[in-house]
Formats: C-alpha cells, structure tokens, sequence
C-alpha cells in the first residue's frame, strides 16, 4: 500500500483498484484508513502547527502532488447543471482560479483582512472559488442560504455589510445598491485577473468562517470556526467517517448555507484529495439524484435522512449504481425502517453521522463496525464524548442525559470558539469539564450512543434547524394573529415539519379557515426562509402558559407526538 504525505498534516493512502471492492454486509467492509474503531481512537493524533491556512497548505500541496504525479488523475472538483452542462477542474485549476477570485475580491470590493463577507450563492463553482478565495485573503466568510431574506441570518451584525459573488439567481437578490455596484465590477475584472496571489499568513486558531445556527430563544447564531477547527478538525470526517483516499468521487447534497456543505463538500474531501461532486440541484427531485448517481462515477454519498425517505420510495429498478460504495448521513436521525430498506435496494449501508454546526463529527457508525440501526455510532476520535446529569456528572450506560464533550482541562480541536457577539449563549453551553450539546441521548452498554430528544424547542426538518422563535416573528406580523407558538410534529417523509398553533385576532375568527391558513402560510414564505413556514396550522382559543406567562411549547409538541 502506497502512503501519500497529503499537505503535511495528513497520511492519506491510495489504494489499489483490486482492494475496492464493493461489500455489500457491514460486518466485511475494510476500511481504507484504518484499521478498526480501537485502533482508530487509541493511534489518532493531529499535530497543530502555529500557522495553517487551508488553501496553502493542503489544496496548493496536492497541485504540487499532482504536478509531480503522485497523485490519481482525479479532477478536484466536477460539477453539473443536470442539463448536460459541466465543469470539472484540477487541483492546479482549482487554485488558478481561486487566486484570481481572491484579486478581484480585494480589487473590486476593497475589503481587508478579517472582514466578514455574506456568501449567498447557490451550488454554482463560484460559491467553491469564493470561499477558497477568502481563505486566501484573510477575509471571514459567513455562510448564509439562497433562501433566507435579508435579515434572516441577522446580517447586520456582519461588518462592512453584504458582499455576493456571482450572479444572483431564483429567489436570491442583491440586498443594497453597494452590492450591485460590487457584483458588476467583479463582472468586469473577471477576464482580466491575475491568478498571482500571495495568501495570506494565518495562525491556526485564527477565526476563518461564521456559520449561522438556529435557536430558540432568539434569531440564529453567529458560530465562529478558527483556520483549525474545520480546515485541520474534519480531518475527522474525511479520514474515518468517509473514509476518503485521492481515487474517490464524493457527492453530497447539503444546501450551501449550512455547516454540513463545509463537512462534506470542501474541507472533508479536499483534506484527503478527494474530488468534490456538486449538483446545481436548485430544489431536491429523487428522479434527479438517482440518474446522477446512476450516471456518474460518485463512489461516496452523503444526505440527510430526508432524502434517503424520499428515494427509498421510488422504484429504482432501472438505476445501477456501478460505482456507489459508501452512504452517509446526517442532519437528524434516520429512521431504522429506511437504511433496511435502502440496504435491500442498494445492497449499501448508511453510516449515520452526529455532530453539529459548533462541531466536527461527534459520533458515528465507520466501516468495519455492527451497525446497530438507529444508533448514532460511537465517539470520534476527536472527542472524550459522554452523558451528563443536570451537575455535570457522568451518568453510566442506559441512563439519559445531557450529551456532552469534555474539552477542560485541554479544548479539542473541531469546536467552535464561540457565539459571535453572544458571550451569554456561549457561557451556558459549558458546564463542568464539559460542552453541553443541547442534545439528550444515553449511551448502552457496548458504548453506542442514541439519541433521544432535544433539550431546546429546536425542530429539525428535512435536514434543516428552525428556531420557533423565527417562525412565530413572522406570524405575529399578520394582522390575523394575536398570537402563536411553533412546535414539531410528525410527517412520514420529513421525519418532522413545523406547525404553528394560532390565536386570531377577533375579527379573523369568522374567516374561512382553510384560506387563512393558505394566507398566513404565505405570509410567513414572504417573510422569512420558505423552508421555515408552517405546514401545519391549527386555531386554537388560548395557547397553554406557565404562571409567569412563558408558553409551554413543550405540552403542544408532547400532544402531537404522542398521536404516533
């Protein structure tokens, strides 16, 4: 077996065409990076340089790998538009470009170092080269989704305003005449850019990236990442969880604006030399991800357990999956009826994966385990993860509590450093030794975790975080509404979906009731990410409060699942 020094940090094999083979039972699927679980957790050891910056010292080592040939000829990165449209770029491409991107940013929008710029950008190249640029800029971008309007993701904490890269397209918009101005420069030096740039020097626990988190008690969360704690921490994930090596084609379907895009569709794959698959995909068609799977080489998939439910359900008679030899999932949990069946069509496991936007992966099912369908896996090598009672006590095997990791007296790297602008949020995620995740699990007697339930009112839908509390904003601005509480409740396809109970107004409560509804769904599309409107709505007389007034969510989300 031939070990390849992948940008000095990582030991990254290739492995022969004859050793990979398709195991179609868990129980014989060879790892390529390691050997088992045990030995995964008692060898791992990251080295941490004083100075690291992904796109010089990992993306700019594999050009030189590649122009030496010691690399796979797999391009870096291949997209598609679905209509026969296609970009596929080396390595030597891949940083060509990104150089001359980053120029125009610090040309054509005048920005410096440590700025923070709002990336809107659907899964177009652009949105690869912008980030890769601001890596190598020095300039913090903040991941927001195409979706969401302008102040959804509370931009103007972002300093020096909204920056957007590439052409505006559905339902995303330039948000001021600056922007306009800004976008049509970058049109316009575009040809002209040199692709000579110098990156940036940066210290490994620099902040690199924001990316926004959903809560419950107030608009979304400004995460902070360092340079090391995504560009070295998913290591983790594209070492173990993917099980990555330079000959493999990786395909996963996150949206843009989230953390799990970061995960899987640049820093995991390219830590391992990996190519990056990337589908336009402007909304999720099963027919759509089946023929691509169908069509191209993909040898690893990555969705969220949404969309597993929703392909599972279509009869894929017609489709081979010739090159397809790992799934992974993510986002929430999956149900054990769906990787059963999944397995029966595919002949495929689904590894399911936890973690989140402040972390790396936190457990997770790898090759070579017994999968035990529903469980979240075991801790990665990369966090002392364990269940907490309320004092931050360690609880022992079947009880339920509180996930936490331990990170005093030595922080881990792969966590967040904290909430931007919000010490108080940051300060009640520690408890003890530990973070507290604001999840609840138990861990069993052969240290699998499970997770059971969240400690917030956080609903988690196809795969995306919805705070109640910016649903309920934009209810309360419909004249009908005196007043709402957003809960989850189940949906066979969504796992869960978001319901709204309502209080009228007394002047609506002779309206026709299903127009209303249509109307205040509308309503709240209009006014905020239409992934976060009520697909459930039921009028209500009085929303259930505790003494002080608080209104117990918890009550209304108990009543819709216990119709299960």
């Amino acid at each position: 077996m031939k070990i390849l020094l992948c940008a000095k940090y990582f030991q990254c094999p290739v492995i022969p065409g004859s050793m990979r083979a398709l195991h179609k039972d868990y129980r014989t699927v060879t790892p390529q990076n390691f050997s088992n679980y045990e030995s995964m957790k008692q060898d791992f050891k990251l080295e941490i340089p004083e100075y690291f910056n992904f796109a010089k010292d990992v993306l700019d080592q594999w050009t030189s790998m590649e122009k030496a040939g010691k690399k796979p000829s797999n391009p870096a990165f291949w997209w598609t538009n679905g209509n026969g449209e296609e970009v596929r770029w080396s390595f030597e491409e891949l940083g060509s470009l990104s150089r001359k991107f980053a120029n125009i940013l610090t040309e054509a929008c005048g920005l410096q170092r440590g700025d923070r710029v709002i990336l809107l950008l659907p899964r177009i190249p652009e949105w690869w080269l912008a980030n890769i640029a601001c890596l190598r800029t020095g300039y913090t971008p903040a991941q927001g989704s195409r979706a969401c309007k302008p102040d959804s993701h509370n931009n103007p904490r972002c300093s020096r305003g909204a920056c957007h890269h590439g052409a505006p397209s559905g339902d995303m918009s330039n948000n001021s005449n600056a922007c306009s101005r800004r976008h049509q420069r970058l049109q316009r030096h575009k040809q002209h850019a040199s692709d000579n740039h110098t990156c940036v020097k940066t210290k490994h626990n620099e902040m690199m990236a924001i990316f926004f988190t959903s809560g419950t008690s107030g608009y979304p969360k400004m995460t902070g990442h360092t340079h090391s704690s995504f560009g070295l921490g998913l290591s983790i994930n594209g070492r173990f969880w993917l099980d990555l090596t330079p000959l493999d084609v990786m395909w996963n379907t996150s949206d843009t604006g989230w953390a799990k895009s970061a995960w899987s569709s640049v820093f995991s794959p390219w830590i391992q030399g990996a190519c990056v698959f990337a589908h336009y995909l402007p909304r999720f068609e099963p027919t759509s991800i089946l023929q691509t799977l169908s069509k191209f080489p993909i040898t690893v998939f990555c969705s969220a357990p949404t969309a597993y439910r929703m392909l599972v359900q279509n009869d894929k008679a017609s489709y081979k999956f010739k090159s397809l030899k790992h799934c992974v999932s993510a986002g929430e949990p999956i149900n054990p009826e769906v990787t059963e069946q999944w397995r029966n069509r595919t002949g495929l496991d689904i590894y399911e994966g936890y973690g989140q936007t402040e972390t790396v992966l936190i457990c997770g099912n790898f090759k070579g385990m017994k999968i035990k369908p529903g469980s979240m896996g075991k801790p990665s090598p990369a966090f002392d993860v364990k269940i907490l009672d309320v004092n931050g006590n360690v609880l022992p095997p079947g009880k339920e509590g509180d996930i936490g990791i331990r990170v005093r007296p030595n922080r881990p790297l792969g966590l967040f450093t904290h909430y931007i602008d919000n010490p108080t949020k940051t300060a009640s995620t520690l408890r003890g030794n530990f973070y507290i995740t604001g999840d609840r699990g138990y861990m069993d007697e052969d240290g699998y975790f499970w997770f059971v339930s969240r400690a917030d009112d956080i609903i988690l839908s196809s795969g995306y975080r919805i705070g109640p509390f910016e649903v309920e904003s934009a209810l309360i601005e419909h004249p009908a509404v005196a007043e709402s509480a957003v809960v989850s409740s189940p949906d066979p396809i969504r796992g869960e979906v978001v319901k709204a109970f309502i209080v009228l107004n007394p002047d609506y409560k002779s309206h026709d009731q299903e127009q209303l509804k249509k109307e205040i769904q509308e309503h709240v599309k209009r006014n905020t990410a239409p992934y976060k409107y009520p697909r459930k709505v039921e009028f209500i007389q009085e929303l259930p409060k505790t003494i002080s007034g608080k209104i117990k969510r918890n009550e209304l989300r108990k009543k819709e699942w216990e119709t299960i």
